[in-house]
Formats: C-alpha cells, structure tokens, sequence
C-alpha cells in the first residue's frame, strides 16, 4: 500500500499547504511514523482540518514511494553483461562434475556397494520377470520383495527396499516407500517368514581376559627375553620406510600376538567400531603424563561430516588386560611411531606398510577365540561388534549412567544404545530374583 492511503491525515496537509518541500518532508518522516498518524496541534487559530483523501485517489505530482528494502537488489542482468549461453562451459562443465563426485560422496562406501549389489540384483529380476526397473511400480516392488521373501530376512529386505528407492529418486522419478501395494505386502512377509536377528554376542571383560590369554604373549611383553622381535628403532635405515622393513624377526608368532593382544583390547576398552580400530593412527594416540591414554576419532558412522571426538582411556588396574600398557609394548615391538598402528605381519614377521582391513580385525578375531576355546550361542553370533556391546554392557551392570556409556560409544541415539542395556538388564534386574527360588 503506497504512504499516501496509509498516512492520509499527513498527505492531506501536505497538498493543502502545498510546495515540494512540504510534499518531501511528508515521504521523508513516514518510515519513522509507522505506528502512529501525525496530525497538527489543535489551537484557536489552527485552520479547520481538512478531509481525509480517499483511499483509492492518489496525487497527480506524487514522487514514487521510497523503496522500504533494507538490502539493495541489484538488477538480473549487470550493465554490459551478456546472457548466460545456452549450453555450459568448460568452467560449468567441471563445477558439475565436482558435484556428482561429492554427491557420490554422499554415502558411506560400504552402503554404496551394498545399494549397487541390490539395484544390479533387482534390476536382472525384473528383466527376467518382464517388469520396469526405472521406473518402478508399487507392485513390481512388492512382488520382488515376494519372490525374495522366504529366503532372506527382514534387514536384507529392508535394505533392497531402500537401494530401489534411492535409485528412483537419483533418477528424479517419485517414490513413497509407504505405497499400500509395497507396504502390506512386506508386512505380511515379515508376519509369515520373520525371525529374530542374530546379534553379536557381546564379549566381556571374562571373554576377553580369555582371548588374551590365547594371545600367549606374556604379561606386557616388557620381558621377552630371548627370541623377541628386535625394534625397528634401533636399526639404522636412510629412511623411515626402510626401518619399518629392516628387522630380523626370530618369532613373527610373538610379534602377532602383541599386536592382536592391543587391537582387541583397545577396540574392547575404548567401543570402537571395526572400521575405526583399523584405522587408528599413532599420530591420533596421545600418552599423558598421568600414565593414561586419548584418542582421537576423526570420522565414525555417528559422524560422517568429521566433527571428530576424543576418548580417554586410563591406565588399567591388571598389567595382563591394561590397553595403555598393551600399546606401549605393541610400539616398542613394531618401532613405528607413525602411521596406522595395527598393520599386516608376514611370515617373516616383516611388517607392512598400510592399516589392516576392517574384515581382517573379524578374522583375527575368530582365530584367537578358536585357540582359546570360546563359542556363542547359536542365536548369536561372534563378531568384532560384540567388543562394542561388551563394553555397553560391562559398563551398565557396574553402574554407569547413560549418558557417560553414549559420550563414550558415541551413540546419538538413546533408543540404540538401550538395546544393548536391555541385554544387560536381563539378568540383573530380572522380577524372577524375587520369587525366592
């Protein structure tokens, strides 16, 4: 609405007494009388008011209304600018590319090779079914999911459910995973087929004193005497890459067993994911002066944008199951002060120059629980993961809060982290402790 229907009183006296100076003094005092109407002071003399202007009538020499935008907007196209060409340049062109790379980027590595698995898995089905994979009706997903039914469980289900709709919507095509014709359907397949999960059989602390003892490599590996592994520090090498490899192993077995001894015993004290313990760095691991440890974790499943978050560990009470010990003597036996800490070990007991893959830290794992004799329940399954929820559930049944469990295992969500209380809970604060039997 233009100042001369919102102000009219002051428009009105300004046309009476007339002259651009009045006109421009009224536009100049409006913005700051927006809230009130400014009328002239009554006296015996003051001529009589004059009448409010219409709404709909406007001055014939009224300047335009001053712009009210706090931001000057500049105009769509600059003076002695050329339209933008049709197609994209070069520059356009690469800003493009660097969009679809961060947008692959977008996803976890492993999920996006899972997703590919499932979209190259649903896409022959449908081929050979006679169906349209791009797009997807409701129904042929739902009879997919049929066809899959019976022999795959519910997370495998879901997980080709959410592969199928990313990819429609990558593809800009519109997808509800709640469609009835896709909902009902699994419902009824999870009601007919479904069966409980088989989670990671959580390890605690008596679980792995035993897998250190299998270890058999002595207390803290401070005396091991004859036959130990000469520390590469003490070589002399023109460089660092060449002291890693310089050593004259006389038991590769001893030097395995100090480093599996600190990798479960780490990934055990500090929660760490699979991932995250193979891609420890020394240069992430500080040692304080009070003989404790913190760690840094760049980037984790909680975490994907790389905020990072330290953990601190201290010295343990028992020499044999100490993780701060347990490092120490790995990097006296190793010589390295840098790059991963947990690396591949040869035959020859050389030690390798990149981390170990995450599948390798599962596979030492099931060797080290075979020598020391440990089996789950069939229910269950034995996997690095059971380090995590061994530590959620240790720490739970000694009193923990949680809120220091999620600080520590970096849960950002209760719901999670309270399953693996649940399990805890189980026998501590079971009603069946008071029936007195």
């Amino acid at each position: 609405m233009p100042p001369e229907r919102r102000f009219p009183t002051v428009f009105g006296w300004a046309r009476l007494l007339g002259g651009d100076f009045v006109w421009l003094l009224a536009h100049a005092i409006m913005p700051a009388s927006r809230v009130c109407r400014i009328s002239p002071l009554p006296c015996h003399n003051s001529p009589r008011q004059p009448p409010a202007m219409p709404p709909d009538s406007t001055p014939p020499d009224s300047p335009p209304a001053p712009s009210r935008a706090l931001v000057p907007v500049p105009s769509a196209l600059p003076a002695g600018a050329a339209a933008a060409p049709a197609t994209p340049t070069a520059l356009g062109e690469a800003a493009l590319e660097a969009a679809k790379a961060y947008a692959r980027l977008a996803l976890a590595p492993a999920t996006c090779r899972a997703y590919q698995a499932d979209w190259t898995h649903f896409f022959a089905w449908c081929a050979e079914a006679g169906f349209s994979a791009l797009p997807a009706a409701p129904a042929t997903v739902g009879a997919y999911l049929a066809a899959l039914a019976p022999t795959h469980a519910r997370a495998s289900l879901r997980r080709r459910l959410a592969a199928i709709g990313q990819m429609q919507l990558l593809h800009g095509y519109e997808w509800v995973s709640s469609h009835p014709e896709v909902r009902a359907p699994l419902r009824g397949m999870l009601r007919k087929h479904g069966a409980p999960a088989r989670r990671a059989a959580a390890l605690g602390t008596a679980e792995i004193r035993r897998l250190i003892a299998a270890c058999g490599a002595g207390q803290t590996g401070e005396q091991e005497g004859r036959g130990s592994v000469a520390p590469i520090a003490a070589a002399r090498g023109k460089d660092a890459e060449r002291r890693r490899r310089r050593r004259v192993p006389r038991a590769p077995a001893r030097l395995a067993a100090l480093r599996d001894r600190a990798l479960l015993l780490l990934g055990y004290a500090a929660a760490l994911r699979r991932a995250e313990l193979a891609a420890v760095t020394w240069e992430r691991l500080v040692f304080t002066a009070d003989g404790g440890l913190r760690l840094l974790i760049p980037r984790g499943k909680g975490d994907p944008e790389g905020e990072g978050a330290w953990i601190g560990l201290p010295r343990g009470e028992r020499r044999d199951t100490c993780p701060v010990r347990a490092l120490e003597a790995w990097r006296t036996a190793s010589g390295c002060s840098d790059g991963p800490v947990f690396r591949k070990i040869d035959c020859w007991g050389h030690l390798g120059v990149e981390a170990l893959h995450p599948d390798a830290i599962r596979q030492i794992l099931l060797k080290r629980a075979a020598a020391a004799g440990l089996t789950v329940p069939d229910v269950e399954r034995l996997s690095p993961h059971g380090l995590r929820a061994g530590f959620v559930t240790e720490a739970y049944a000694a009193g923990a809060r949680d809120e220091q469990i999620m600080a520590h295992t970096r849960h950002r969500d209760l719901k999670t982290m309270r399953g693996y209380v649940r399990r805890a809970r189980l026998g501590l604060d079971s009603p069946a402790k008071l029936l007195g039997l």
